[in-house]
């Protein structure tokens, strides 16, 4: 493969014609997109300022960001919502240990993504010679991540990123880290030598079918089943065996409880959606089956109040990776595969065997479900000013209604709790929020990578703390003119904003902002659309003209700083002091 003069190596060229040399930039691009890969996601700087120049030469996307943590949110969104890794890049050193933090998120969520960084010379390193941002990265990244792998000759760029891809997808998918020194990148070879190096990875996640023993010993579990549930995770929604899910809950005609980005799998206003009545099913039920999803901390590990009588439950439970089971309660049926083929092979045998939800079960789930909704419904409809959340995310709710194929990203305490379980999700993948971890600041890294990868709007949720963390991104949204509006959700602080400081200086309260922030400035500065809203009704008015125009928009949601509650709906998690109360009598547990 032969590349332009423009493209002469950084290091000696070897004796020959330079027409007919490449160097390792140009292997690294095209190894990437001879496996269709098409968008990096980076911060540019040393080494790797020209790989970006000529990837973007080649004809690929490079998203350049702010900070290099918001560009690997991106990056690992896109996985989720692709299933082919998203690629991240970044400097080395104190770039690459921000972008780590993405990386490990996404081996968290199990997001397939691949970090590239740039880094000092391997001799260099392990003698401590004091290079520029030295560091040994690869040591670093390897707890973080699935694989790590150290590229020092240009001739093994091939083989590395075929490692890189199938390591990601594979199995459970998660984060790669591929290290490449900067001197690496400027070796010259023969382009058709290089050319011949290069590695086409072939199916890297091949369907893994469940055990027939496996199926037939979850159908004797379901026919036991008086109370049934289906949990339905993330993981079916990265599966995209939309149909077969669909399938499946409505030939059970068990009723399904979404976690917050399976929403949409199937829409929120199904009826055999259970959302409304969360509390009631996961504490009654008896038989539980949980598709892509872990009974971790945000199911409370299958354990306590939440889930009525210990052993009073059995579980079935799909996933791909067989560590994952009896990981917190017995597991009376362990399915081992991808989703799509547990769902198949559960169909097959289902047909004769006699399941069926018992009517009464189903009407007792609808009945709370209705009334539930009936009860929250009046107090999405308030126009208060300022607002609270209720009546600012009815607004929300409608215009996602309205247009239900816009992706909506949501973060925050309060802002995030409320959201997802007032908000209907119409369509699979079209919710992505703080994940498994919780991590706060992935809102614009996410809304970015959703508008680039499907080129649909977006409509980001903030809280203003959350905001906190990504807003210079508003500036990539603006460069790039992305169809993103974000709705900022500002109460003047963290959780609340009207907290005092208990030592009475004249600092202010660890949670307070500055009062009256005006967020929606920030946007102008970059040449989009900033708005000022202070009641549901010009809320309503700014997120239906931001939708239609498509703008580059940021809206600064007034919400009353008493609204909200400590922690959200995990204040639970805070560590209680009698103590701490008592020195402390102005301390209010919401």
């Amino acid at each position: 493969m032969a590349v332009a003069s423009a493209h002469v190596a950084h290091s000696k060229a070897p004796e020959g014609d330079i027409e007919n040399l490449t160097d390792g930039f140009h292997l690294l691009i095209d190894a990437l997109k001879l496996n269709g890969i098409e968008t990096i996601y980076n911060v540019p700087g040393i080494p790797i300022t020209d790989l970006g120049r000529y990837a973007q030469a080649q004809g690929m996307r490079v998203i350049s960001f702010r900070h290099e943590q918001h560009a690997g949110y991106a990056a690992s969104v896109a996985g989720f919502l692709t299933k082919m890794p998203g690629v991240c890049m970044t400097v080395s050193a104190p770039g690459f240990m921000n972008g780590l933090t993405a990386l490990a998120n996404a081996t968290t969520n199990c997001w397939p993504m691949i970090l590239i960084s740039g880094s000092s010379e391997r001799e260099i390193v392990d003698l401590a010679q004091g290079d520029y941002e030295e560091m040994d990265q690869l040591a670093m990244a390897r707890p973080f991540c699935k694989a790590s792998y150290r590229l020092t000759y240009a001739q093994d760029i091939g083989i590395a990123v075929a490692r890189a891809i199938r390591s990601a997808i594979s199995g459970r998918p998660g984060g790669v880290y591929l290290d490449i020194p900067g001197a690496m990148l400027g070796q010259v070879m023969d382009a058709a030598e290089g050319a011949r190096s290069l590695v086409k990875v072939i199916e890297p996640a091949q369907r893994q079918i469940p055990a027939k023993s496996a199926i037939d010993r979850a159908i004797e579990v379901m026919k036991t089943a008086k109370r049934p549930l289906i949990v339905l995770g993330k993981g079916a929604a990265y599966d995209q065996c939309d149909d077969l899910i669909r399938e499946l809950v409505e030939k059970s005609g068990y009723p399904f409880l979404p976690m917050s980005m399976a929403k949409g799998l199937l829409p929120d206003t199904h009826p055999q959606c259970a959302a409304a009545a969360r509390s009631m099913v996961l504490k009654d039920s008896d038989v539980v089956i949980m598709m892509g999803a872990r009974i971790n901390w945000l199911l409370s590990h299958g354990k306590g109040k939440q889930w009525g009588e210990p052993g009073a439950k059995r579980f079935v439970q799909m996933d791909i990776e067989a560590e994952e089971m009896d990981s917190n309660v017995e597991i009376a049926a362990p399915i081992v595969g991808d989703v799509g083929s547990c769902c198949e092979a559960l169909l097959k045998a289902m047909d004769g065997a006699g399941i069926a939800p018992p009517k009464e079960w189903l009407d007792a789930v609808n009945s709370k479900a209705t009334a539930n909704m009936e009860k929250m419904d009046a107090r999405l409809r308030n126009n208060n000013d300022p607002m609270d959340y209720h009546g600012a995310l009815g607004v929300i709710k409608d215009a996602i209604n309205d247009n239900p194929d816009t992706i909506l990203v949501n973060e925050g305490a309060n802002t995030l709790d409320m959201c997802r379980s007032i908000v209907n999700i119409h369509k699979p993948r079209h919710r992505i929020d703080v994940g498994t971890w919780g991590v706060m600041g992935i809102g614009l890294g996410s809304a970015i990578a959703a508008a680039i990868e499907t080129g649909k709007r977006v409509l980001a949720v903030e809280g203003d703390s959350a905001f906190g963390f990504c807003g210079m991104e508003i500036e990539t949204v603006c460069r790039y003119n992305l169809p993103i509006c974000t709705v900022v959700f500002n109460n003047d602080g963290i959780y609340r904003g009207d907290g005092e400081n208990w030592g009475g200086g004249d600092d202010p309260a660890t949670t307070v902002f500055v009062k009256g922030s005006r967020y929606d400035l920030m946007i102008e500065a970059f040449g989009g659309v900033g708005v000022i809203a202070r009641s549901p009704d010009e809320l309503r008015k700014a997120v239906y003209e931001a939708l239609d125009s498509g703008k580059p928009t940021l809206i600064n949601a007034i919400i009353d700083p008493a609204a909200g509650k400590e922690s959200g709906n995990i204040g639970n998690l805070n560590p209680q002091s009698v103590v701490a109360q008592r020195l402390y009598p102005q301390a209010r547990k919401d």
